[in-house]
């Protein structure tokens, strides 16, 4: 059975699952991946009741007046195609639904994913330091 959080901070009482950041050359560790889920603005977890591990996450940052934006969604591939992935948009979306825009840049293969969510195509920039993808040395 899974079940849902929102968190804002304080996320050191649950064990993230392992095998996030599938195929990404350079991931976080798991320190990082706790700490982007702490900093967030709104952090949304999927946990797993059988062993208590988290098994997805959505988060957003925000500066919580009029913009929000949506930079990770993360299923564990042994739970995806379960809905998981989309429970969690809908709860965030639903969390940040008083703000003027949500925004959320994503591969070219997952834009079918989130029109069906009820959001749009659009165009952006963006600048990438893979060498930081990890995280920022602090």
């Amino acid at each position: 059975m899974i079940i849902y959080k929102i968190y804002s901070r304080d996320l050191d009482h649950i064990v993230i699952g392992e095998g996030f950041f599938n195929g990404w050359p350079n991931p976080p560790n798991n320190s990082k991946h706790r700490e982007i889920l702490e900093k967030s603005y709104k952090t949304i977890v999927a946990i797993d009741k059988t062993n208590g591990e988290i098994v997805g996450f959505i988060n957003a940052v925000s500066d919580g007046v009029l913009s929000a934006y949506i930079p990770l969604l993360e299923v564990l591939e042994e739970y995806q195609d379960q809905g998981i992935g989309t429970k969690l948009v809908h709860m965030m979306l639903k969390e940040l639904d008083d703000l003027y825009m949500v925004d959320l840049l994503c591969d070219k293969e997952l834009q079918l994913f989130y029109e069906k969510l009820g959001m749009h195509r659009s165009q952006g920039m963006i600048v990438r330091n893979y060498n930081r993808q990890s995280g920022r040395d602090i």
